[in-house]
């Protein structure tokens, strides 16, 4: 077993259970799953692909909340263990620079985390086409949007958690204004979160059939003392459709579009029920991870056909030896991402 480390502050109450004996994946599920429900509010048919974080001793997250009028928006929850989740009835109130009301027209997919005193929001939303809106917010109750990180046409981003060699970081991945039949992740960099520049080449598709067609980043960055550790969706378009399963990959700590492992293997693809079938069947969508530092225990959570929220665990030992035996980085993913 290889000696890499977690960083980051313990997480005594992550949510877990241990590895069941009779599974060979290095990924598995929460044996409760899926921890939502349909018609979770008076208003909001379904909530999935969502992201959660620790928070005042317990744990807090936004979701994303498909409405009976089939307009996608984001909603505050609470929970004690992480599992069992109380949302708030009404729409994450966003507000201008003014203070005045600035909701976004859709909102979905959103990511949460925390730069020092700060969480970030984002998600993708309408500007004229699909791009990324982004709010910030110090104690969940004011929620102030700031402009656009970028152009349409944009999705799936997510921050590092802290800042790298002196400014943030985004992953997102560049697309077009259908249902994306193509897409890479690059990264972007900016000293103020208002103006960005610097962008790289990440990752791109592969020839692994279940991220053949695209693929586009999960949770946060994790960082361990051995690289940057990526939780992706990949994509694959069969006779039944899109199929989105879970990936991984290692990035260099202090240059991350630089790809120092990818595992050739999907973690988790869609097996069970509560994948398979839902509004929109076959797909696990991560978008965010817990992690406990002192046990190396990872908690990803992800969507599930676009219906429900599931959990799946593995520790970073695991995870970590399971992409080094199936290691299949290109010489495309090793370079800086600069041409």
């Amino acid at each position: 077993m290889s000696d890499i480390n977690l960083i980051g502050k313990p997480l005594s109450n992550i949510p877990w259970q241990d590895k069941p004996a009779d599974c060979t994946a290095p990924v598995w599920r929460y044996s409760e799953n899926p921890i939502t429900g349909r018609n979770p509010l008076p208003d909001v048919a379904r909530i999935f692909n969502s992201a959660v974080m620790p928070y005042n001793g317990g744990f807090i997250g936004v979701f994303r909340g498909e409405q009976r009028n089939g307009i996608p928006n984001i909603y505050l929850g609470r929970s004690k263990d992480a599992i069992h989740w109380d949302f708030e009835p009404e729409k994450i109130p966003f507000t201008d620079d003014n203070g005045d009301s600035f909701m976004p027209i859709y909102a979905y997919d959103p990511r949460l985390v925390k730069i020092e005193d700060t969480y970030y929001i984002m998600w993708c939303q309408d500007a004229y086409g699909p791009t990324i809106g982004v709010a910030v917010t110090k104690d969940f109750k004011t929620f102030r949007r700031i402009e656009n990180p970028f152009l349409p046409y944009n999705r799936n981003a997510v921050l590092f958690p802290r800042k790298i060699n002196g400014r943030y970081v985004m992953l997102s991945r560049p697309c077009d204004n259908g249902h994306t039949a193509f897409g890479d992740i690059f990264l972007s960099e900016s000293n103020d979160m208002e103006f960005w520049g610097r962008h790289r080449h990440v990752m791109g598709k592969s020839d692994n059939w279940w991220e053949n067609l695209k693929i586009g980043a999960g949770p946060a960055p994790i960082e361990t003392d051995h690289g940057w550790l990526l939780f992706y969706h990949g994509v694959v378009n069969t006779c039944n459709g899109y199929v989105y399963s879970i990936g991984a990959a290692i990035l260099d700590l202090d240059e991350p579009s630089k790809v120092l492992h990818r595992c050739e293997n999907y973690l988790l693809a869609p097996e069970e029920w509560y994948e398979e079938r839902g509004f929109v069947p076959n797909v696990c969508f991560p978008c965010a991870a817990l992690t406990d530092p002192a046990t190396g225990r990872i908690a990803i959570y992800y969507g599930c056909a676009d219906s429900y929220i599931g959990i799946a665990f593995t520790t970073i030992n695991e995870v970590w030896d399971y992409i080094l035996a199936h290691d299949s980085k290109t010489i495309s993913d090793t370079e800086a991402g600069r041409r």
